[in-house]
């Protein structure tokens, strides 16, 4: 009975091991790059957050000048997740905007 038990508990924490390490990529295709929608434009024409002016911000499909004027305020950006992660847009605003800013880095 206990080896059946921790068999059990084994086999279960070896499923979720492998359950978060899928979810962990699974906005991933699979060459690993993210998946973006299919109207996104090209990375070298999207808006860079970490230059952009907020005119520049403003050509973004849904960005507000409110928005583009928190972007620029809490600049620098490692990866255009920042964003999200310190609060700087909602989530609804990130997806909208998701597809179309890229957050380039200056090279010392």
């Amino acid at each position: 009975m206990r080896a059946r038990v921790l068999s059990i508990s084994l086999t279960f924490a070896i499923l979720c091991a492998c359950l978060a390490g899928r979810a962990q990529y699974g906005d991933r295709d699979s060459s690993g790059i993210p998946k973006t929608s299919a109207n996104a434009p090209p990375p070298e024409l999207r808006i860079d957050i970490n230059h952009a002016s907020v005119d520049e911000l403003m050509k973004v499909p849904g960005m507000t000048r409110s928005w583009a004027g928190r972007i620029v305020r809490f600049r620098p950006y490692r990866t255009k997740d920042d964003l999200l992660e310190r609060g700087v847009v909602t989530d609804q605003v990130f997806v909208r905007i998701l597809d179309y800013i890229i957050a380039h880095r200056d090279k010392h």
